[in-house]
């Protein structure tokens, strides 16, 4: 058995297995052990890059004798079955007080079930949400870890020392106890299909009323980056969009075919949120958005229903005014997102007892994820002056920046609407605001409607208790037991 040298070890060596450990290996103290299920990629990943100096193991046994004690591991395979497998594994060969760290994409409800099963053993075990993609995972991601305060003390620097820095900080914290990890990396892949979707809408927008070229969105875009909507995905957008295929000679865009793909995160953001009771109406738009941009067969029978009669064409001396209006509903939307992002994990928080910084969360999303932006700081800045915040867009800044933005937004979501171009996600989140800010719903109604059918009882706005109409008696009301 190899002498126990390495600090932290890698099972499974993909592009992002092999990136992380390549990350490791990097930065000083650590000295890595590696394992993958077939030796041929554990041996070309040592080969590639003798820098690393990494532990090859090609064993569960040799692994575990790799390492200094408590014993650390870091998962990173597929989600499902292959990650129990590999637990399962470690299990057998780590000893109480050692470490499992699952840095994949796992559904919360299966970390909270892995923790507890491996807890039970005496090893701790950590689900751990990391963003960034490959790139990230190489140079430095965003960490959301969970787990036990016990691992937190051993994993905590490791974590610390491969994390993207952002204004002079690590983008890592203890998220909190069993599956708080997953659960904060979920609801951060849910805003980010929430952000994707209303710049996909951005872009529709602007090229279908002012015709301009994807090459020239794109440089609007990149002047967008430039202020308040400075973003990583707004920095790529641009990209896409001058991008031209070597093939055709088209715009890469227009080559590409129409149907977005899915990893399923974006689902589960929006089924635990109606679980939870908490309306994330942006984030499900775009969720989806995606599904049923991937139904050719009912687009193509849906092609012939009607339309608007004329097309939509933005007039040549409102062209700039209607780029802004665009940036300015494309702020405002992004701002519900994020606020509704952050009322899910208030939310879980209270549901599963886990004490989350949403501060803190705002601020680790500054480095190394997907979703990061110049906004985040904002968002920081709100829960650092106000810890319990209801509703982050009420902060003053974020009040202040709907306010101005508010009437452009409902321009472009009149302008969608005429011109028979979805726009889901702006139309949705501009909705949500207007609902939240509302004196008194059309909910009344439907509680009227629901007691008629189902005697599921009302309370009233001028007196305690709660009341059912014998609607069909003599219509008369009754005071009756709350079945809300």
């Amino acid at each position: 058995m190899p002498e126990a040298s390495a600090n932290i070890g890698v099972v499974g060596l993909a592009v992002m297995g092999s990136n992380l450990a390549r990350n490791l290996a990097s930065r000083e103290g650590n000295t890595v052990a590696v394992l993958n299920r077939s030796r041929a990629k554990t041996d070309e990943l040592v080969a590639a890059h003798p820098e690393a100096q990494f532990v090859p193991a090609f064993s569960y046994e040799e692994f575990a004798a790799s390492l200094q004690k408590p014993r650390t591991a870091i998962i990173m395979v597929k989600a499902g079955g292959p990650t129990d497998a590999v637990i399962d594994e470690l299990v057998k060969v780590f000893e109480p007080g050692d470490i499992i760290v699952d840095g994949g994409n796992a559904y919360f409800p299966d970390t909270i079930r892995r923790e507890k099963a491996v807890r039970s053993t005496g090893i701790n075990y950590v689900g751990a949400g990391i963003s960034g993609g490959e790139e990230g995972a190489l140079l430095g991601p965003s960490i959301m870890p969970g787990g036990s305060d016990e691992s937190w003390v051993t994993l905590g620097p490791i974590l610390r020392s491969i994390a993207a820095v952002a204004e002079g900080e690590p983008c890592v914290t203890h998220i909190g106890h069993n599956g708080a990890g997953h659960f904060v990396k979920m609801v951060h892949n849910g805003i980010e299909y929430a952000d994707m979707q209303l710049i996909a809408e951005a872009y529709d927008l602007i090229r279908r009323g002012t015709g301009k070229t994807p090459a020239q969105i794109a440089d609007i875009f990149a002047e967008w980056n430039r202020g308040e909507l400075e973003s990583y995905l707004i920095e790529i957008t641009a990209e896409v969009l001058r991008q031209v295929d070597a093939t055709t000679s088209l715009p890469l865009v227009d080559v590409i075919l129409d149907q977005a793909g899915a990893k399923g995160t974006g689902a589960w953001t929006v089924q635990t949120a109606l679980a939870l009771g908490t309306p994330v109406s942006g984030i499900a738009e775009a969720t989806f958005a995606r599904s049923l941009s991937s139904h050719p067969e009912q687009r193509a029978v849906a092609a012939s229903l009607p339309g608007p009669a004329e097309a939509f064409q933005v007039p040549e001396d409102q062209v700039d005014a209607f780029i802004e209006d665009v940036r300015l509903a494309l702020y405002a939307s992004k701002i519900v997102a994020y606020s509704q992002g952050f009322d899910e994990i208030r939310a879980g928080a209270a549901e599963y007892d886990w004490t989350i910084d949403l501060g803190a969360v705002s601020k680790i999303w500054r480095g190394g994820c997907i979703i990061r932006a110049q906004f985040l700081n904002r968002i920081a800045d709100a829960y650092a002056e106000s810890p319990e915040l209801p509703v982050l867009m009420t902060a003053p800044y974020f009040a202040e920046a709907l306010a101005r933005g508010q009437a452009a937004w409902r321009r472009v979501v009149v302008a969608a609407a005429q011109a028979g171009i979805p726009a889901p996600a702006f139309s949705s989140s501009l909705s949500y605001y207007d609902g939240l800010r509302a004196d008194r719903l059309p909910a009344a109604l439907v509680q009227g409607q629901r007691d008629f059918f189902g005697a599921h009882t009302y309370k009233r706005v001028d007196k305690e208790g709660t009341f059912h109409t014998l609607w069909s008696g003599d219509r008369s009301e009754v005071e009756a037991e709350d079945t809300h």
